[in-house]
């Protein structure tokens, strides 16, 4: 589960990470007044207006912007609350924004310059541990960094047995090139960073850019959170946080039917139960000549509720010209599997495309005479090759 910046700010905060401050304004009269807010707090009239939506490079397409007064602010916001802001990670369609986090300005004069840095923990599945991937070259895309100079890319591998040792915090700053204050206050950062990681279950926490300020503070100018879906249930008050205006609404309404679906560019629906088969069904699809339009797994215990369910989310996708149901009867009976899919059509009414049903199991047989004998536009199939070749028939 994706969060907003100021979201994820909060919850580092809570584990002993510096952050730059902000307040999170759904009105530019809101903005105005935590402006002022911020401006009593950190003595500063330079704030950044920072549009918050699920999506990096936000400043790219216009949803960062610093404002140097009060009148500035109400400018600014009125400029970004309401966009349809478009980067490189939200497509062409963009999204809208809603609200925006006024933050303060953290690139204040001093001594000595300040310099941004790129750091991550995710998980290496390929190593099966955790890592922290971090590089001196911040506020940058790091795939470019990656690109044109990875070497400049670190990576530290973190033994989930032991969780992160002092000396790998350590061997981090140093590899920043950092030394004195600066050193010191990274270990602390990295430190209570990866802490902040572990314990509230998340797949990724990213921080570009982490920010040394010309004080040699260290502190999280940004931050990028997905959560663990699957341990969310151990963080009912991170679960709150959730902003579904920011999802796909087709994948929101599956999620509330328990169905796994993910929209895709085809032009062939697939209802199916188990990842596994999904995966093996798409490939049949894209091997017979189609292309699979989603991934929809209805789980173990297909019925007509859910069958109904997977066909009105797979229906309102106007690229869908064929609907391939493909059920393995090992915990669920075949037959009752089609008589589901008999009942759904029949209670959803006229359904445009052509639905291919292959059910193979317990009671397969049975099952496709249920289909053939229904009347309906549907047609039945027992192996997957036959069921491939009828929905490029049907196209």
């Amino acid at each position: 589960m994706n969060i907003h910046e100021y979201q994820g700010k909060a919850i580092l905060k809570t584990f002993g990470v510096r952050v730059q401050e902000g307040i999170v304004a759904d009105t530019p009269e809101q903005a105005v007044e935590a402006a002022k807010k911020l401006k009593t707090d950190y003595n500063s009239d330079w704030v950044v207006i920072k549009a918050q939506i699920h999506a990096g490079g936000r400043g790219k397409g216009g949803g960062v912007k610093l404002a140097k007064n009060l009148a500035e602010v109400k400018e600014r916001s009125e400029q970004i609350i309401g966009m349809q802001l478009i980067t490189p990670q939200t497509g062409p369609e963009g999204k809208k924004v809603s609200k925006v986090l006024v933050a303060q300005d953290v690139y204040y004069p001093g001594a000595s310059e300040a310099k941004e840095f790129y750091m991550s923990v995710l998980l290496d599945r390929a190593k099966g541990c955790n890592i922290i991937m971090y590089s001196t070259e911040g506020g940058m895309d790091i795939e470019e960094v990656a690109e044109h100079t990875p070497h400049l890319i670190f990576k530290e591998q973190i033994d989930p047995k032991v969780g992160l040792q002092a000396f790998q915090a350590r061997k981090i700053a140093f590899n920043l090139g950092l030394s004195g204050e600066a050193f010191k206050e990274m270990t602390k950062f990295v430190s209570a960073l990866y802490k902040a990681y572990d314990a509230t279950d998340s797949s990724m926490f990213e921080i570009n850019p982490v920010l040394k300020t010309s004080d040699n503070k260290i502190l999280a100018v940004d931050a990028k959170v997905n959560l663990d879906d699957n341990a969310l249930f151990r963080h009912p008050d991170y679960a709150a946080m959730r902003d579904v205006s920011e999802e796909d609404p087709t994948e929101v309404e599956a999620g509330k039917s328990n169905l796994n679906y993910v929209k895709l560019d085809g032009n062939v629906g697939c209802m199916v139960n188990g990842a596994g088969l999904a995966m093996a069904t798409m490939d049949i699809i894209k091997i017979a000549g189609g292309e699979p339009a989603n991934f929809l797994d209805v789980g173990g215990t297909a019925n007509a509720e859910t069958v109904k369910a997977g066909f009105n989310i797979i229906l309102q996708d106007p690229n869908v010209r064929a609907i391939l149901i493909n059920i393995f009867g090992g915990i669920v009976r075949c037959d009752r599997v089609a008589q589901g899919v008999i009942d759904a059509y029949k209670e959803i009414g006229n359904i445009p495309v052509p639905i291919i049903v292959r059910l193979q199991g317990t009671n397969a047989v049975e099952a496709k005479k249920l289909i053939d004998d229904s009347g309906l536009k549907v047609y039945s199939a027992i192996q997957l090759k036959e069921a491939a070749a009828l929905v490029t028939e049907l196209l």
